[in-house]
């Protein structure tokens, strides 16, 4: 089984790219049993639909777009906070 660390990674990486069918079930058979997980799933999800939705609403709004690098280096920090939060959770 999955520690939640793994699954924190998983969840991370689950938006950056389509997980193989192994590390689907393993991620949703560790949610199903892991409550903390579980809420740490939603609030991925809640930033990433929010962060699209303010992309969407900005774009013309004479806000210039990032460069990949700037998004990537925001994700890397946006994870690195949530695991921080997750395991002084824990």
């Amino acid at each position: 089984m999955l520690s939640c660390k793994e699954v924190g990674e998983l969840l991370s990486q689950e938006l950056d790219r389509k997980l193989s069918l192994r590390e689907r079930l393993r991620l949703k058979f560790h949610l199903l049993i892991c409550k903390t997980c579980s809420c740490y799933e939603q609030q991925l999800k809640f930033i990433a639909r929010s962060v699209q939705r303010f992309m969407q609403s900005s774009d013309g709004a004479g806000m210039p777009p990032l460069s990949e690098e700037a998004g990537r280096r925001i994700n890397s920090n946006i994870r690195e906070q949530l695991n921080k939060e997750k395991q002084s959770a824990s």
